[in-house]
């Protein structure tokens, strides 16, 4: 949808998922990271992403990294492509509660409001850029692989629904393009079919002091620069 409506889109992993449970049959870690990059790639043409980047980090580690390396390479990028508007995962970990989410979530929303601030990193030697709103994911449903037990597990709730409509078609065409995840899809084809066709984000920061209820879109209230 952002394709259609001309935004700009960029899209930031931090690591290639080598630590994956299902790995399409690839057994080499590094073989199964290049997959999954060029599944990505594949993935993101379809949906008219701008630009994608997968970082180096390892997958299912990040809670062990340097958490003020893992902000300055999120504001880096911030600082430079300065969107108006940055999505992230809920701090639950997402559909499947992965502490990557997590960690992914917490420096994300640390970079969000550090990056616009010039005391936060001056040794990047970029201009300070602050974002305008923030978003989590929140998903409909809970899937741990041989966890049933956390399908009633507390998780992010919602402000705005975006309805994709004839998107979503589209959207599976993408992730059918991620074929070394095909078994992740299987195990819970019958749970996206009744919640793919909408997606749902709560507010998580905005400028001003605004009620999430007054939120109708994501780019609502959204400035030039």
């Amino acid at each position: 949808m952002a394709h259609r409506d001309s935004v700009d889109t960029s899209l930031l992993c931090l690591t290639d998922g080598q630590a994956a449970h299902y790995r399409g049959g690839v057994e080499d870690n590094a073989e199964l990271g290049q997959r999954r990059r060029a599944e990505l790639a594949a993935a993101s043409e379809i949906l008219g992403v701008t630009r994608h980047e997968v970082l180096h980090y390892p997958d299912g580690e990040l809670l062990n990294q340097d958490f003020y390396k893992l902000v300055s390479d999120i504001v880096a990028r911030i600082r430079r492509l300065r969107p108006q508007v940055v999505l992230t995962f809920g701090g639950d970990g997402s559909v499947n509660l992965h502490r990557d989410h997590t960690m992914v979530s917490a420096a994300t929303t640390a970079a969000f409001h550090w990056a616009g601030r010039p005391e936060f990193f001056p040794e990047l030697e970029l201009e300070p850029y602050a974002p305008q709103k923030l978003y989590y994911t929140s998903t409909p449903f809970i899937t741990v692989r041989n966890r049933p037990e956390l399908s009633g597990a507390a998780t992010v709730p919602y402000s705005l629904t975006l309805t994709l409509g004839e998107f979503a078609n589209r959207k599976m065409e993408a992730f059918s393009k991620h074929s070394s995840q095909a078994g992740v899809l299987e195990r819970v084809k019958d749970i996206i079919d009744q919640h793919l066709k909408t997606e749902r984000y709560l507010l998580a920061a905005a400028r001003g002091r605004i009620s999430v209820a007054d939120d109708r879109t994501i780019f609502a209230g959204v400035v030039e620069d």
